[in-house]
């Protein structure tokens, strides 16, 4: 029975969240082998000022739609959209047989009710009778401007693992100014060097167990989602062009591998 097209939902991803656990753990862990303590890692002040100055400096160089639309994007990284080929195959194979049996204005209750926004352009030129080439040019500028988007939702966490070092370096220097201006009271000097050596630890932390691996992982589903709009794409234009359907299953399993 066809899925009318739609990608299968979403799975929780349990790999982030042990990735996550790991990560934080092995820091944690590490720094109370050397007997630390959990409290001497938690420090407000180093907190504010990496992540206000990191969010502050992304703001000022991101459009708002496009850290709006990273923002929602944030829920792909627990609750990964997946995007199931096999199941699009059978649904074209049958898109397919229902064409060559009944003509072209068979899927057109079928295009109504398929839930996928892209697909169902694509359905919709085909049974108005666009011809191939004009549907595969239509469609891919569709393509090329959602992908450009999704980019630009990386890149906002590109951007916050770039400035958040940085921005660490700037907490470090800020906690020395109050240890060198507190010389002559010694039981002030804690607080700055806390503030000094924990924004470091922020700022690195957050790029690399965090913005970094979040902007990878959107940009590695982002290139799940274009394999499969592009496998949507050759599955309409074989069906407007006639193909035979084990000529398009022989085509289209090539996007399984």
């Amino acid at each position: 029975m066809a899925r009318k097209g739609k990608p299968a939902g979403s799975a929780f991803d349990y790999l982030t969240l042990i990735g996550v656990t790991l990560s934080v753990g092995a820091i944690v862990g590490g720094n109370m082998l050397e007997g630390g303590r959990i409290t001497s890692l938690l420090q407000l002040t180093a907190f504010v000022i990496v992540v206000g100055g990191t969010l502050g400096a992304v703001l000022v160089q991101t459009p708002l739609g496009d850290f709006l639309f990273a923002m929602r994007r944030l829920k792909w990284v627990l609750r990964t959209p997946r995007f199931d080929r096999q199941p699009l195959i059978n649904d074209v194979l049958e898109w397919s047989r229902r064409v060559r049996r009944d003509g072209l204005l068979s899927l057109e209750k079928q295009a109504q009710g398929v839930a996928d926004p892209f697909l169902r352009k694509g359905l919709t030129l085909l049974v108005d009778g666009v011809e191939p080439d004009e549907i595969r040019a239509i469609m891919e500028v569709e393509i090329d401007s959602k992908l450009a988007r999704e980019e630009r939702g990386a890149r906002v966490f590109e951007s916050m693992g770039g400035y958040s070092p940085t921005v660490g370096i700037l907490g470090a220097v800020i906690g020395l100014i109050h240890v060198m201006r507190n010389l002559s009271d010694p039981s002030a000097l804690g607080a700055g060097i806390a503030v000094a050596f924990v924004a470091t630890i922020y700022g690195v932390g957050f790029a690399n167990l965090l913005f970094l691996p979040v902007a990878n992982k959107l940009k590695a589903l982002y290139g799940e989602q274009l394999q499969y709009h592009e496998m949507l794409l050759d599955g309409v234009i074989m069906i407007a062009e006639g193909e035979n359907p084990r000529a398009i299953q022989s085509k289209l399993e090539g996007y399984l591998e």
